[in-house]
């Protein structure tokens, strides 16, 4: 039997170089509302995989929506004023 090897070095996930920059970091702060919404909406729709909705999950559902919605606006607005780079 003859075994299978690597000939190239092994890349490790504590390189310096695959930090992430700060500027990088800033982006995925300015995002996070909006990555919390789209979160929160995922949840309601995966909860409501294995059932029909009522009213009271269609309602859930619109919520979830409209906040994505909104924070949508808001990261919009902020990358068009220039708020966020």
């Amino acid at each position: 039997m003859s075994h299978i090897v690597t000939v190239q070095e092994a890349v490790t996930a504590f390189a310096d170089w695959l930090e992430p920059t700060a500027a990088e970091l800033d982006a995925i702060d300015a995002e996070m509302p909006l990555i919390r919404a789209e979160v929160e909406l995922l949840d309601v729709r995966i909860t409501l995989l294995d059932r029909t909705p009522n009213e009271l999950d269609q309602r859930r559902i619109r919520r979830a929506g409209h906040k994505v919605l909104a924070a949508r606006t808001v990261l919009a607005n902020a990358l068009g004023s220039g708020e966020v780079a």
